[in-house]
C-alpha cells in the first residue's frame, strides 16, 4: 500500500508527483490490470512465454550490435 506524507510547507501537487512515482515503483497499477480478469493456467502460460522470448530477442539484440 503506498503512503504519502504531506510535509510542512510541501505543495499537494509535489505530494501527488511522489505518490504516483511510488505507485509506479511499486507496481500497483500493473498488478491490478493483472488481476482485473481471470486468465485460464494455459493461457498465463503462454503469456509468460511469450514475454520470455521477447526479452531473449532483446537481450540478443544487444549482443548482435557492435
Amino acid at each position: 500500500m503506498a503512503e504519502v506524507i504531506i510535509n510542512d510547507g510541501e505543495s499537494l501537487e509535489s505530494a501527488l508527483r511522489r505518490f504516483k512515482r511510488k505507485v509506479q515503483q511499486e507496481d500497483i497499477i500493473k498488478d491490478a490490470k493483472k488481476h482485473s480478469f481471470y486468465l485460464k493456467p494455459g493461457e498465463k502460460r503462454r503469456i509468460k512465454q511469450a514475454l520470455a522470448r521477447k526479452r531473449l530477442r532483446k537481450k540478443m539484440r544487444s549482443f548482435r550490435s557492435p
